[in-house]
């Protein structure tokens, strides 16, 4: 066999790959943060809505508020997983769901407008346990409500409502979860292997209302989520997120809005907030675990939001493996936020926080505009977490009650890299406090009332 050897081709194919890589580089480093989003959007496309449309009532669903629909979901998923996905409509009433919804492949719950489910409040009916996690520590636990694990294309829709019934149910364990709270975190450093962690009935770790669980292709949309017995929808090493028009009325204990954690490719949109926790809080692992798993949460949009209740955007503070490239813009508060802007690790986290981009962001009243710290309940030691390239243009607000723009580095990992750009807040105690920081970047910065044309000799 001759072995003909083209160096003309040879020659093109070295060019071919000089461009790529050099196209590949300007796509990481050198493109505008408008090309930098687009180019996230383009990875992000929500799963389209069966068109095999599945009545809840024409499988036996009753929506008197009395009646145990559990068993008709199982019936209706079943149905749906026999024939490759299904669109499940939820007409107008309220149905009382005794057990959690286990969503398969290439479904659709539509909750139309006038519907609401609403879910039991007896701990039994939520198990058997299942692969989950709580704050940050993989293990198993009761199940979550509403529940995807390893499906793909998943839709939650319609203009109904999802009510997890906590303050009747699992949010009276919020003052009895600490000893298995600490056994997870246990665990956690002294890796335990998952099938391990076994919690459920003798533990009070409250399960999360509605969770994707390595899943791809998921969408939520329209619904209102409310009374939520931990976190409201948490996005758990999954991809391809579309979250847009969703309304949260939500006041229990750890009532975040959207937790991403070890994510990509996540969109959340004009979204309606009324939190009495978070509003987002992304999330990628605590402590051990989450330097092991090494998988970051990154390409993440929010935009077009309106934030109320204890934060509006808050990274960490579980977020061990990392967070990178997150955008937040053109958000408004519609009432009190403690904080606006939240970046919050300790030294036992280790991890980075990295290229995080927040533009046209307008609060009203709250504690602190802008927080960033290194040192998160005055705690831990030994991994600290590297936090740069922050770059803020266009932040307004009207009152902060503690302070305009706090920096909180550690002295042997200082904050670094942090642009200020058109910055507003019209009154506060502190304008800033910086303290183990590095190239702190501020242009057209204004705290408090403006200082104009300086006052002439008399």
């Amino acid at each position: 066999m001759n072995l003909i050897i083209d160096r003309k081709a040879i020659h093109l194919g070295i060019f071919i790959l000089i461009a790529f890589l050099f196209s590949s580089c300007r796509s990481t480093k050198n493109m505008t943060q408008n090309e930098r989003i687009g180019q996230i959007l383009l990875q992000i496309q929500p799963p389209s809505l069966s068109t095999n449309k599945l009545l809840l009532t024409d499988f036996g669903g009753k929506g008197d508020s009395l009646y145990d629909n559990k068993p008709i979901f199982d019936k209706i998923l079943s149905a749906c997983k026999t024939q490759n996905g299904g669109r499940i409509v939820v007409p107008p009433g309220v149905y009382l769901i005794n057990g959690p919804i286990h969503l398969v492949d290439n479904t659709t719950l539509d909750i139309q407008k006038g519907a609401k489910l609403v879910f039991g409040t007896d701990a039994a009916d939520y198990l058997p346990v299942v692969p989950t996690s709580w704050e940050g520590t993989l293990l198993y636990n009761y199940s979550p409500l509403i529940y995807a694990y390893q499906v793909k294309n998943v839709v939650i829709t319609g203009e109904g409502t999802i009510d997890g019934n906590g303050k009747e149910g699992f949010s009276r364990w919020y003052d009895r979860q600490k000893p298995s709270q600490q056994l997870s975190r246990q665990m956690n450093h002294t890796d335990v292997p998952v099938k391990k962690r076994l919690f459920g009935k003798g533990h009070y770790l409250r399960p999360q209302l509605i969770q994707f669980f390595e899943c791809e292709n998921i969408l939520i949309e329209q619904v209102t989520i409310t009374n939520s017995p931990f976190w409201c929808v948490h996005f758990l090493k999954s991809e391809n997120i579309t979250a847009r028009k969703v309304k949260f009325n939500a006041f229990n204990k750890n009532n975040d809005g959207f937790d991403p954690e070890y994510c990509k490719n996540v969109l959340i949109e004009d979204i309606e907030f009324n939190n009495a926790d978070d509003n987002v809080a992304i999330k990628a692992g605590r402590d051990h675990e989450g330097r092991q798993t090494a998988m970051s949460s990154e390409n993440i949009v929010i935009r077009n939001c309106r934030f109320k209740g204890l934060h509006g955007v808050v990274i960490g503070s579980e977020m061990s493996a990392g967070v990178q490239n997150v955008f937040v813009e053109n958000c408004t508060a519609s009432g009190f936020c403690k904080r606006g802007i939240y970046l919050k690790s300790n030294p036992d986290r280790g991890g980075f926080i990295r290229d995080v981009y927040v533009n046209k962001v307008a609060f009203q009243d709250v504690e602190d505009a802008l927080f960033i710290t290194s040192y998160y309940h005055g705690e831990g030691k030994g991994f600290e977490t590297d936090i740069y390239d922050i770059y803020v243009d266009g932040l307004t607000c009207r009152f902060a009650s503690n302070a305009g723009l706090v920096i909180q580095g550690y002295p042997t990992k200082k904050v670094r890299n942090v642009h200020f750009e058109h910055v507003q807040i019209d009154s506060c105690k502190t304008a800033v406090s910086f303290r183990h920081t590095e190239n702190i970047v501020l242009n057209d910065v204004v705290i408090g009332e403006e200082v104009k044309i300086p006052s002439a000799v008399k």
